[in-house]
């Protein structure tokens, strides 16, 4: 009697759970590259021992921004000073400014007035970079200077041989070599109505010399031993294309990790669209309200 009644007990809190289960509302669920549901702490386990992480953002999520700077904090107890953070939000010729404003030499107000900032910067990014400047942290502007992607845009990709020495400082050694097989560039072309334009090739090359020049200015600022946490757009690293495409043709042993944050209807399974993103997926229900 005492076995049947375990039963009963066991039965009971198996539905039980199951009622809460279906009628919880989670703001989010980590997959990993097999589409298996996994803790933040299985997730924290395997990227702290990362040389290079890339947690690519839907940039209005705000499930994204907060676990940004979650995992930032959780990496920067695991790794100390060997944790270094970079982003595509911030250009390279801005690397004064920034270095500026961490060092305690300029004002807030001057900094975010003279550094380009996005508009979502309040909300999104400064965590980010306060968090990096209590801690002492090195922050890397990895981007190119928008006027030079709009160049390639424009006039297409020789047009960046025309720079003087000084501007060729922040872009990836010229000349840059772009595969247009890949699945991220591709996309893009097809945006522009197809492969065969100058416009959605120009288009594409525009992406490419800023996922080069990420990756370039990523890999001059690390060190063996240290794990450099890169934020940018899903579409930069999706698949481990775009920029990570670019460090592992200069570093292919790196042992390279990245995030992706998606959003789904239904987030209980991960969709076979998503299921080869990155090493975790970042499922958001599609309905989550927005940053801007």
């Amino acid at each position: 009697m005492s076995n049947q009644l375990n039963w009963i007990v066991i039965l009971l809190a198996a539905v039980a759970m199951s009622f809460t289960t279906s009628n919880d509302k989670p703001a989010y669920i980590i997959y990993n590259k097999k589409g298996k549901q996994v803790t933040y702490e299985k997730m924290l386990k395997s990227i702290q021992k990362s040389d290079m992480l890339f947690f690519g953002e839907l940039h209005n999520n705000p499930i994204a921004h907060w676990l940004q700077i979650e995992v930032t904090k959780d990496l920067l107890d695991a790794k100390k000073e060997n944790l270094v953070l970079g982003a595509e939000m911030f250009e390279t010729d801005n690397q004064l400014l920034l270095d500026e404003y961490l060092n305690d030499l300029i004002s807030k107000k001057n900094f975010k007035k003279e550094a380009r900032l996005w508009n979502n910067y309040d909300t999104d990014y400064e965590p980010l970079v306060e968090l990096a400047k209590s801690n002492n942290l090195r922050f890397v502007a990895t981007n190119i200077p928008r006027r030079y992607a709009s160049m390639v845009f424009k006039k297409g990709m020789p047009s960046l041989e025309n720079l003087s020495d000084e501007a060729k400082q922040f872009i990836a050694p010229l000349p840059i070599k772009v595969d247009l097989e890949l699945d991220c560039y591709k996309t893009m072309m097809d945006m522009m109505g197809g492969h065969g334009g100058s416009n959605g090739v120009n288009f594409a090359h525009a992406q490419a010399v800023k996922d080069a020049t990420m990756a370039h200015f990523m890999l001059q600022n690390w060190k063996k031993g240290q794990t450099f946490i890169h934020y940018n757009g899903a579409f930069h690293s999706d698949h481990q294309e775009g920029i990570i495409w670019y460090v592992k043709q200069e570093q292919p042993k790196l042992n390279i990790q990245n995030i992706t944050v998606v959003e789904q209807e239904d987030i209980s399974s991960l969709s076979d669209e998503n299921a080869t993103k990155a090493d975790f997926i970042i499922v958001v229900p599609s309905n989550m309200t927005k940053t801007y």
